[in-house]
């Protein structure tokens, strides 16, 4: 039995810790969740005197494994890759394997602009704010169009994920497509069918239904909506 445990931020917003949380999940690795909720980011709140004595980067997720400390979402996931090496969290096959990184990589520092106009907010439904973004914003559309056409690449040989069986390349891309959706921002036949097949997974499904229990307005995550 693991001693893992696993502190997240609030599951309607939080997208750096839904990706481990999904990886550990699909792949049935049992862990404590630890959720520590979004008040405030400043020195004093809640959340930072909660994360800070475990992360001094002051962030979340963290993995919490006897005495190591993970504090980087894909730092997370290449632990656990690495600690239960018989699970397939990557592809097995090697160019396929770096494929998935190549991807991953992207992810975790990429679509600064996707990032910042569209928000994650999972219970929220917003396809006018979806609109006003990709008609002002021009470098949203361009990171849409790109993101569609280099997963669409991968798609055309898979039937389901990405790389045929759910790998952390799937977590990683999750609150992405959570934000496309949410946004109903237009995409191609094939993304859209990708999406609603990482919504019938069902650890995705779990984190999407915990985030709709939450039923927590968090102000500063939504500069762009007034709670109804």
């Amino acid at each position: 039995m693991s001693d893992y445990q696993l502190y997240i931020g609030n599951k309607n917003y939080s997208t750096w810790s839904m990706r481990p949380w999904l990886v550990m999940k699909h792949f049935d690795l049992v862990f404590t969740e630890k959720k520590v909720r979004f008040d405030s980011f400043a020195a004093d709140s809640v959340f930072k005197q909660t994360v800070i004595p475990l992360n001094p980067f002051g962030t979340v997720p963290i993995l919490v494994d006897g005495e190591i400390k993970v504090t980087d979402s894909l730092m997370i996931c290449e632990y656990l890759a690495d600690k239960h090496p018989d699970v397939e969290m990557w592809p097995k096959e090697e160019k396929a394997r770096v494929n998935a990184k190549n991807l991953v990589a992207k992810m975790h520092n990429g679509f600064p602009f996707v990032r910042q106009y569209l928000p994650m907010n999972i219970e929220a439904f917003m396809p006018e704010v979806g609109q006003i973004i990709m008609r002002d914003q021009p470098q949203v559309r361009h990171e849409v169009e790109f993101l569609d056409q280099i997963l669409c690449g991968f798609l055309k040989q898979s039937d389901a994920y990405l790389f045929g069986q759910f790998t952390i390349a799937d977590a990683f891309y999750a609150p992405l497509c959570m934000r496309l959706k949410n946004y109903a921002i237009p995409i191609s036949a094939r993304l859209s069918q990708y999406i609603d097949q990482l919504l019938q997974n069902s650890a995705v499904a779990e984190w999407v239904a915990d985030a709709l229990e939450e039923k927590d307005f968090v102000e500063m995550d939504e500069p762009y909506r007034i709670k109804a």
